[in-house]
């Protein structure tokens, strides 16, 4: 997706390029953020962009190839542009950046900076370097400062805010390069955050979606130098009266602690939804990609969590093919997930990453059976996610109305487990919290029926109110 916001007169023109999770779409503006007070205004417009950044992610298969498949085309608007006299800044932020510097390089010695996704903060002097003298800046380090230190006050763009509290990973999972592309976990100061959340709120959000590579190990410190917990720091943003909603990703099984759960359970603002990744139901699997869970341990935990708040709609990620990944392991996942019942789910055929140590590992699974095994997983998931909107339908619920629909009349916005909602109604209710009838469900989406002011909620009966609340969980 493209960064962009309404452009100012006689400023420098900035395009983002960002692929990935939140937390790229978080850094992407930061990076406008911190490029503003040099003169640099968002454009959608990469012709006339006087600087431009791809904002990489290298966790997903043929990462890097996207990423040259876009300077090779990037490498002719830079030549366009300089040939009419003006100079393009081309930079590539982000993961990528951070494992492929030099290989990025040899392959697209056009490009000006090279970042990683801990030094962004430094962007301005990168600039300034980069525009004073030919030849690449390279700033991949992990640097000792707090980058978050350095960084503006951010400016809320919507309704829903992303706000991030934690950075990198300790886990080393046999799979995953972000240890190696992010660092060490990292927690913000509960008081920097609670700052941020304040300076968001004020600017008009409503929701703050808190990230992290590890969000529930977020342990920041308190004002008595004491580490905090995420239970308690939702508690604490959920304190602040102009906001509405709380979410956040990405967890961990190992890091949802006692605290978190009785979270779910008593703090309303935080919504009935969690994204919980299990990545496989074989515990054979699961010792091999070095998770340290079971899925006895799994499933115990969503147990515990549905006990707390039976509402819940479960999310997760999955892996196929994991190198050694046999039939009756497979199996164990499907398992796993008719056990479980998710609302959603992400699944992804395992592809090597280069310096992880499943790489390298003996009995790497072919293509195509990664291939059929894959389809199978979805079709199972996408089953549990029709069964599970199919079931929201008559109920009531509060949507957060974000904006206009597809259609002309139409308005938008998220149900409180995620699905996106949309409905004929007016424009003034976008930026208003509003109790709906469910009227239809669809693969992605629900349809839902405005309730008229004069006709309040009706109270389910105790046996009918139990009934509700595990429908949709």
């Amino acid at each position: 997706m493209t960064q962009s916001l309404p452009s100012r007169p006689n400023t420098k023109r900035l395009h983002i390029i960002t692929w990935g999770c939140q937390m790229n779409a978080y850094d992407s503006a930061r990076m406008a953020d911190v490029l503003a007070p040099i003169g640099y205004a968002p454009t959608d417009d990469v012709g006339a962009a006087d600087m431009v950044i791809l904002n990489t992610c290298h966790i997903r298969d043929r990462a890097a190839e996207k990423v040259f498949s876009e300077l090779g085309r990037l490498r002719v608007v830079k030549e366009e542009r300089a040939a009419a006299g003006r100079r393009t800044i081309l930079a590539v932020a982000g993961c990528v950046a951070q494992a492929e510097g030099e290989a990025l390089l040899a392959r697209a010695p056009f490009v000006d900076i090279v970042l990683g996704p801990q030094t962004y903060h430094r962007l301005p002097e990168m600039v300034a370097r980069a525009s004073r003298a030919a030849g690449v800046v390279v700033d991949t380090d992990f640097p000792a400062e707090e980058k978050f230190d350095f960084l503006p006050v951010p400016v809320a763009s919507g309704l829903s805010a992303f706000l991030t509290i934690q950075e990198g990973c300790d886990k080393f999972c046999s799979y995953c390069v972000v240890p190696y592309t992010r660092g060490a976990e990292h927690s913000r100061p509960e008081a920097a955050v609670l700052a941020e959340a304040r300076a968001l709120v004020a600017a008009g959000a409503r929701e703050i979606v808190l990230l992290g590579q590890n969000v529930n190990a977020w342990h920041g410190l308190d004002e008595t130098g004491s580490p905090s917990s995420l239970g308690r720091l939702i508690r604490r943003l959920a304190d602040l009266p102009d906001l509405w909603r709380l979410r956040y990703t990405t967890s961990h099984p190992r890091d949802m602690d006692d605290s978190l759960i009785v979270a779910h359970a008593e703090v309303a603002k935080l919504m009935p939804f969690l994204h919980l990744p299990v990545q496989s139901g074989s515990d054979r699997i699961l010792a091999a990609m070095n998770r340290k869970h079971t899925a006895a341990d799994y499933l115990r935990l969503v147990e515990r969590l549905r006990r707390a708040q039976p509402d819940l709609a479960l999310s997760s990620d999955f892996i196929v093919g994991h190198p050694g990944e046999t039939r009756a392991d497979f199996a164990a996942t499907l398992a796993l997930i008719r056990e479980v019942g998710f609302a959603q789910a992400y699944s992804f055929k395992y592809s090597p990453r280069p310096g992880t140590p499943a790489a390298t590992a003996q009995s790497q699974i072919s293509e195509e059976e990664k291939d059929a095994r894959l389809q199978e997983l979805q079709e199972l998931l996408r089953a549990q996610q029709d069964a599970f909107n199919r079931a929201c339908v008559g109920r009531r619920a509060r949507v957060l109305f974000t904006g206009p629909g597809r259609h002309p009349g139409q308005i938008a916005g998220r149900a409180p487990w995620l699905q996106p909602v949309h409905t004929t109604g007016p424009a003034a209710l976008v930026g208003r919290e509003v109790e709906v009838a469910i009227s239809a469900a669809h693969p992605n989406s629900l349809s839902v029926d405005l309730l008229s002011p004069e006709q309040p909620p009706e109270e389910c009966p105790p046996e009918q109110a139990s009934e509700q609340e595990h429908a949709c969980a």
